[in-house]
């Protein structure tokens, strides 16, 4: 009797793990069809182009194509809401970025809440801005544009790539610690508000740095700081802003998220190809071109970044009253 009992338990634990067998095997053949990486911003901007070198580096490394489709809008809410409808199977990516934490207080009505409905896969690259002013503006220094910021409130336009993009973001930090008022002009992307700032239509841009070093050499634009907490190796003689606004910090960053409840075998090889991705010299080498410093780490690690980040830029959404525009 005591035989039948125990053949019936062997019996029954294998019927009961029997489903799950399929799940774990599928998740560690993956992948074995072609993943779509969507990007919530047009392509040839940072967060297309870094998609795009991942992709690439995944396809060659993992035998399957890694695609990238482009579902702008939004700032970025409609690609995000894509993925976290899609299946959590792990052929549906997203390329994270600033705007996903920043809108999760910027709209009021999203049917998501990005940090409970992804599932963070692996940061790839954290990007410095620089802050930069038109040479008419009497400033040599931050210091000395907070002080010219202060005596002239609400004379001084400030241009940003789109409201809530991470210029916006970086200069609306710097309004709320410094107390300047500047008036807040949004762009459809960096490139018009370049265009304008040179042409000294606007005083200043919290410019993400790729494309700016020509400028700032040939006078064309003034360098006063660098956003990060620490110095640009590419601008060495440029301060940080946390040099004079004590804590200040902001910078562009990318990475990978899929929809939640993924599975953890498929996470974790994401994440250790796109590590070993961004420690390849070559791969360092194309991702210096945008401007980027690798940003290695767990999915953990990742994940903390979007919920501190979500978290930092509410209180500035809040603070300034933002709304999208």
């Amino acid at each position: 009797m005591k035989l039948l009992r125990r053949n019936f338990l062997k019996l029954a634990g294998a019927l009961i793990a029997a489903p799950a067998l399929p799940h774990l095997a599928s998740a560690l053949d993956y992948p074995t069809r072609p993943t779509k990486i969507v990007a919530g911003f047009a392509a040839g901007g940072g967060v297309d182009i870094t998609a795009r070198l991942i992709g690439q580096w995944l396809a060659d490394h993992l035998g399957q194509p890694f695609v990238v489709e482009n579902r702008t809008g939004a700032g970025g809410n409609i690609g995000t809401e894509a993925v976290v409808n899609a299946a959590p199977d792990g052929y549906t990516l997203l390329l994270a970025t600033v705007p996903n934490a920043v809108n999760a207080s910027l709209y009021e009505k999203l049917s998501f809440n990005f940090v409970r409905d992804i599932a963070p896969v692996a940061g790839v690259i954290r990007v410095p801005m620089v802050v930069l002013v038109h040479p008419s503006v009497p400033a040599q220094t931050l210091a000395e544009f907070i002080a010219y910021a202060k005596a002239n409130p609400g004379k001084v336009n400030m241009a940003s790539a789109g409201s809530g993009s991470a210029p916006h973001m970086a200069g609306e930090l710097f309004k709320m610690m410094t107390g300047v008022d500047m008036v807040h002009v949004p762009y459809r992307g960096q490139g018009p508000a370049m265009t304008d700032l040179l042409g000294g239509q606007v005083q200043i841009l919290f410019a993400a740095a790729p494309g700016t070093a020509d400028h700032i050499r040939t006078g064309k634009l003034r360098a006063l700081a660098v956003t990060t907490a620490a110095r640009m190796t590419e601008l060495p003689e440029v301060p940080t802003v946390g040099d004079v606004v004590a804590g200040y910090e902001a910078s562009q960053w990318y990475g990978f998220a899929a929809p939640k409840n993924t599975p953890a075998e498929i996470v974790d090889k994401l994440n250790k190809e796109i590590n070993t991705a961004i420690a390849d010299p070559g791969m360092k080498t194309r991702l210096a071109a945008i401007g980027g410093a690798p940003m290695p780490g767990s999915a953990a690690d990742f994940g903390k970044l979007i919920a501190d980040e979500t978290e930092k830029w509410g209180k500035v959404v809040r603070a300034g009253g933002l709304k999208p525009e």
